[in-house]
């Protein structure tokens, strides 16, 4: 992965602008708005290269969402265990620096794996699961409502 520096850089999904992303979250604590943060993670395989696109959403009770992402290019990832586990490594490094730095609990790390064992990222979604709930964290796959995995899914293409 990225250094340490970098891997904190973000962008408002939209924006050009990019900043570090606890000092984001701290000014948004700091704002009185009553907020949910969700983490997730998508990856893309294109011809030389895997994107993989981290994001954090801000949910706001009855009044909506934003979402701040990093956009991170590596050389491709052909071997699916390896991109996917990729993705759980992301979200997982993401929450725990949120809560290490800002205290912050994340409210769940979406996972864009599937529930329904015929889809191949089935195969990792006891794994990643798992590793999420022993540091603390709840986890989401699909078919649920996972915001940030979307968000991260949408921000890939």
């Amino acid at each position: 992965m990225d250094s340490d520096r970098s891997r904190r850089r973000f962008k408002v999904m939209g924006g050009r602008r990019t900043f570090d992303v606890c000092s984001y979250v701290t000014e948004m604590m700091g704002s009185g708005l009553e907020f949910n943060l969700y983490v997730g993670c998508d990856s893309q395989n294109y011809r030389s290269h895997t994107v993989y696109v981290t994001t954090v959403v801000f949910r706001y009770p009855g009044s909506g969402a934003h979402v701040i992402f990093r956009k991170e290019k590596v050389p491709k990832i052909d071997d699916l265990w390896t991109k996917l586990w990729g993705e759980t490594e992301r979200a997982v490094d993401i929450a725990h620096l949120l809560r290490e730095e800002t205290g912050v609990e994340v409210e769940q790390i979406d996972l864009d794996f599937n529930t329904d064992p015929s889809y191949p990222s089935n195969k990792l979604l006891s794994a990643s699961a798992g590793y999420i709930h022993s540091l603390g964290f709840q986890s989401g796959a699909k078919p649920g409502l996972l915001m940030a995995a979307w968000a991260a899914d949408a921000l890939c293409h």
